[in-house]
């Protein structure tokens, strides 16, 4: 792979100095819990993981209960986790079989006992893409996905992607849930564009995030867009001073685009990069544009600024409304960030 496409975000740079994580998988991890979701995130991160020649690991994960003993000590008696090891093992099984063989890419499993999110956090420090659904089902995996696709973006050590049960359908597959299905004969089909978007608000989070859209484009050979909504001021900000001209506030953001652009490009002078200045809330705007995208990228989180919210509690709004694959970028170190402002205008030096 070409050094310029290598990952930046390695999560072992995550772990403690010292800490041992040579027994954890690389490359791409997925969660899967048998439901449709789970199916969902194995056959996209299958793909992802034969577009960058990397090994992929699909994990299930169980958690034993504990039961109140009836004896008069008051204590607690174990539950024996054969019955259930042996269900998720089976889950893990049927997952494995419907992938089938992926051309060029090395799959390993495994079964986990302990809390998905935990387990999938552990793995995160060595992995460099948790891939898993929106949501998922209970039973013996307990929360596998569902909850976990809102807590493991905020502190997972690599980027994660959170995949929609209605992208089945862009990955050829069919879908049985019946909301979806309504849903999907809702909306129709919209045609999906060719292309990655990432969401900005002019913060350094931000530019950790268009980096990794940017290695990503480059890995698809596809364009990166580049996002920025700008939302309506309301009541609610009456600390502002003087009414906003939101003329000039456009004019100010486009130069700060123009100048993130010519940054990015320095960095990727092959990557076709497009800007899109949007006028909304930062979460309907965005949720609108994973309708048309290969994958929207955001940060884990942003500041206010020109933009309001536009990354932090808008990407947790993001991802439960998408209609396609979201990445989320954890904030981290980059050298390439040093030079941006010797581009033009930045909103925050």
């Amino acid at each position: 792979m070409d050094e310029q496409l290598d990952p930046r975000n390695d999560a072992r740079d995550a772990a403690q100095p010292g800490e041992d994580t040579s027994d954890l998988p690389t490359g791409i991890v997925v969660g899967v819990d048998g439901s449709e979701h789970g199916h969902c995130a194995l056959k996209w991160a299958a793909q992802e993981a034969k577009r960058r020649h990397r090994p992929l690991h699909v994990v299930t994960a169980y958690s034993v209960p504990l039961f109140a003993a009836s004896g008069l000590d008051g204590g607690y008696a174990t539950f024996d986790d054969t019955v259930i090891r042996d269900g998720a093992e089976a889950v893990l099984r049927e997952a494995l079989e419907d992938l089938g063989t992926v051309d060029g890419v090395e799959v390993t499993s495994s079964v986990e006992s302990g809390d998905a999110s935990g387990v999938l956090l552990e793995f995160s420090k060595a992995a460099e893409l948790l891939v898993f659904g929106t949501r998922g089902r209970g039973g013996f995996v307990g929360r596998l996905l569902g909850s976990v696709s809102s807590a493991l973006p905020a502190h997972a050590h690599c980027p994660t992607v959170t995949v929609p049960l209605r992208f089945a359908e862009r990955l050829g597959e069919e879908v049985e849930d019946r909301h979806i299905r309504a849903e999907q004969a809702k909306d129709g089909r919209r045609p999906v564009e060719r292309i990655i978007a990432v969401g900005v608000d002019g913060s350094e989070q931000a530019r950790v995030a268009v980096l990794a859209a940017a290695e990503e484009a480059m890995l698809m050979g596809v364009p990166l867009r580049i996002v920025c909504a700008v939302p309506q001021f309301t009541g609610t900000l009456a600390w502002v001073p003087a009414p906003v001209d939101r003329e000039q506030l456009f004019e100010d953001i486009r130069g700060q685009l123009k100048a993130g652009t010519a940054w990015l490009q320095s960095h990727f002078p092959d990557l076709e990069v497009q800007t899109s200045l949007l006028d909304g809330p930062p979460v309907d705007v965005l949720v609108d544009v994973s309708r048309e995208v290969e994958l929207l990228v955001l940060g884990t989180r942003g500041r206010g600024g020109f933009t309001g919210m536009l990354l932090g509690s808008t990407t947790d709004g993001v991802l439960h409304h998408a209609k396609g694959p979201v990445m989320v970028v954890p904030d981290h170190e980059d050298e390439r960030l040093a030079d941006r402002g010797k581009f033009g205008p930045m909103l925050i030096p």
